[in-house]
C-alpha cells in the first residue's frame, strides 16, 4: 500500500482472518461490519492474513478464504499483508521496546508462574504475571520469552459499539508476552506493528477481541503509534446461546453451499444481525450489489451490543 494511496483517504479499515480454518458465520459478520464501516466513511478496506501462528495454520486455507471472499463479492484495496513474512518488522519493534527498557527477557514457564502467582485469576483463567523476571533473569535461567512492562494506570478504550471500557492491565494480566517461548511473536505485538504499517485508523472486529484492545493501546503508546478507532461487534452464537459448533455452520460458509446463488442471502443475514435495514429490493441481488448498498448506508450506531444467533433464510 503506497503512502500516496493512504493520503487520499482519511479512514482505513481492515479485515484480518487467520487461516487456521475456513471463514464461518462469525467471520462473515466481521467482514461485513469492517467493510461497511470503512466504505461508509469513504475509506479503504484492507486485507491482512494473520498466519503468524504457523503451527496452527491449515495448508490451503488462506486460498480458501480468499476464494470465499471473492465469491461473496468482496474486493479489498491494495496488496494483502501476510504476517508470516514480517518477522523482521516485529523483531525491530521488540528491539525498540528492549532498548527503551519497556520490555525484558523472561525465563519463566507457565507452571512456575501458576505456582508463584498469588493474585486471583481473571474470569478467563489468565494468571497475572508476578514480575519474577522484571528486574532481571534469576541466576542460571535463560530467556524463554519476552514481556512488555505494564503500568499502574488503567487504560481506557473508547469503543464505538460497546462504549467506554476501562482495564487495569497490572491486575488483569501483568507484564504480557510479546515474543513466545517457541520463538513466534505474539499476536498483540504483530497486530500493533501491522496496523501502523498499513495505516489502519479503524479497527472493527468481533467482541471476543475486546480484551485485547488495552494491550494493543499500551503497545501503541510505547512505540509511538497512533491509536485507531475501535468498534467491537457482537458475536454469533449457537441457537442455545453457547459457542458455535460444526453443526451450527461455524466451520465454513462455503461448505455445502453455492455462494454464487446463496452469497447475497448470507450478506443480508449478516447485515440484519448487525442491526442494519437493507431494503426488500435487495432480495435476490448479487453480493456486489448488496455490498454497494452497505458502503452507502452502513451505520455503526445501529449495531447491537449483545451476541446472538444469526438467523439464516435457508
Amino acid at each position: 500500500m503506497s503512502v500516496l494511496m493512504h493520503n487520499k483517504h482519511s479512514v482505513a479499515g481492515r479485515f484480518a482472518p487467520s487461516p487456521t480454518g475456513a471463514l464461518h458465520l462469525g467471520s462473515l459478520v466481521a467482514a461485513v461490519g469492517s467493510y461497511g464501516a470503512a466504505k461508509r466513511s469513504g475509506g479503504l478496506w484492507l486485507l491482512r492474513m494473520e498466519d503468524l501462528d504457523t503451527p496452527r495454520v491449515v495448508k490451503g486455507m488462506a486460498d480458501d478464504i480468499l476464494r470465499t471472499l471473492e465469491a461473496l463479492g468482496f474486493a479489498w484495496d491494495g496488496e494483502i499483508m501476510w504476517q508470516s513474512r514480517r518477522t523482521e518488522a516485529y523483531q525491530a519493534a521488540l528491539d525498540r521496546l528492549l532498548a527503551a527498557g519497556d520490555a525484558y527477557p523472561c525465563g519463566c514457564s507457565r507452571a512456575e508462574i501458576a505456582r508463584v502467582a498469588s493474585a486471583p485469576h481473571t474470569g478467563d483463567g489468565e494468571v497475572p504475571y508476578p514480575n519474577l523476571c522484571r528486574h532481571g533473569l534469576a541466576a542460571g535461567k535463560d530467556a524463554r520469552s519476552y514481556r512488555v512492562k505494564v503500568g499502574a494506570e488503567p487504560i481506557t478504550v473508547h469503543d464505538l459499539v460497546m462504549g467506554e471500557q476501562r482495564y487495569d492491565l497490572a491486575r488483569i494480566c501483568g507484564d504480557f508476552v510479546v515474543k513466545r517461548a517457541d520463538g513466534l511473536f505474539a499476536y498483540q505485538l504483530a497486530v500493533v506493528v501491522d496496523d501502523a504499517e498499513q495505516g489502519v485508523t479503524q479497527v472493527v472486529r468481533g467482541s471476543d477481541l475486546l480484551s485485547s484492545s488495552p494491550r494493543q493501546v499500551h503497545l501503541q503508546r510505547l512505540l509511538g503509534y497512533e491509536t485507531p478507532v475501535y468498534a467491537h461487534l457482537p458475536l454469533v452464537t449457537a441457537p442455545g446461546g453457547g459457542k458455535l459448533s460444526k453443526r451450527d455452520n461455524a466451520v465454513s460458509l462455503a461448505a455445502g453451499r453455492n455462494l454464487a446463488a446463496d452469497g447475497g442471502l448470507l450478506l443480508l443475514a449478516a447485515l440484519r444481525f448487525l442491526g442494519q435495514h437493507p431494503p426488500v429490493s435487495l432480495e435476490g441481488a448479487s453480493g456486489r450489489e448488496i455490498l454497494a448498498w452497505t458502503a452507502d448506508y452502513f451505520d455503526l450506531s445501529l449495531v447491537p451490543t449483545r451476541s446472538a444467533p444469526l438467523v439464516l433464510p435457508f
